[in-house]
């Protein structure tokens, strides 16, 4: 068989073991183009001088920027309530959630260090840090609308109230997507927003944790614990979903 024809047979089946996601992800050329869906006025707040870095190919189409504008743009814009963030590694994200949502109540869980060191977390995780570097660049911004939890979300139950904001960025194994995703919208209600990082339906094909979020989303509407539209911003690593009633 022509190496042409494998690696699109290859491709048609990779593309088959998301149907649900194939369906559901809606593209959007640019942030803009969020806004007008929710009706929302206000951009994002981009303090932090790293989303203008490269580190690697995905970086050159400015994902870094793209994401943070994902992230902020749906933090600024609801602006108030609870907000919960899995993941929190140094706390570049967490600080973008706060400085976007000053009056939220901000929580951010990250698993405890041994823990992770004794693979408790999961296989794709980014990093397994020491407690003092966990959070440390909110930390060194004095931001003060955030709460940090040490906790392994295999075995954490979010015990913050309803939660109005949650960002998706903690262990990529597809166990933990479904399971942390699940936990977290019993929790909400119709027009809350969930986020993943590391969903991209073309890349997922290219880098192992991103197949193994987006397989576990797609799990997640299979069994119909999910209903309506991911929105993803064009060369962006992160999902966007409002909660339907």
């Amino acid at each position: 068989m022509a190496k042409s024809i494998r690696k699109k047979i290859f491709k048609a089946l990779r593309i088959e073991e998301y149907p649900n996601l194939k369906k559901s992800v809606f593209e959007l050329n640019n942030i803009g183009e969020l806004k007008k869906l929710f009706g929302w006025k206000d951009d994002a707040i981009l303090n932090d001088k790293s989303v203008y870095d490269f580190g690697s190919i995905e970086d050159i189409n400015e994902r870094r920027i793209r994401d943070a504008e994902s992230i902020g743009t749906v933090c600024r814009n609801i602006a108030r309530g609870t907000f919960l963030e899995i993941g929190t590694s140094t706390g570049i994200g967490t600080a973008l959630m706060s400085q976007n949502a000053p009056e939220a109540k901000i929580y951010t869980v990250n698993i405890p260090p041994r823990e992770a060191e004794a693979g408790e977390g999961g296989k794709y995780i980014t990093h397994a840090l020491e407690n003092e570097e966990i959070g440390i660049y909110y930390k060194k911004l004095g931001l003060k609308n955030i709460t940090q939890i040490f906790a392994n979300t295999a075995v954490w139950t979010p015990d913050i109230g309803t939660i109005d904001v949650a960002f998706v960025d903690g262990c990529h194994d597809t166990k933990f997507v479904f399971n942390d995703t699940l936990k977290i919208i019993r929790c909400m209600k119709p027009g809350s927003f969930i986020l993943w990082h590391d969903f991209n339906l073309e890349l997922a094909q290219k880098r192992s944790w991103i197949r193994s979020v987006c397989l576990g989303v797609d799990k997640l509407y299979e069994k119909g614990l999910l209903k309506g539209r991911i929105f993803h911003l064009k060369d962006s690593i992160v999902g966007v979903h409002r909660i339907e009633g």
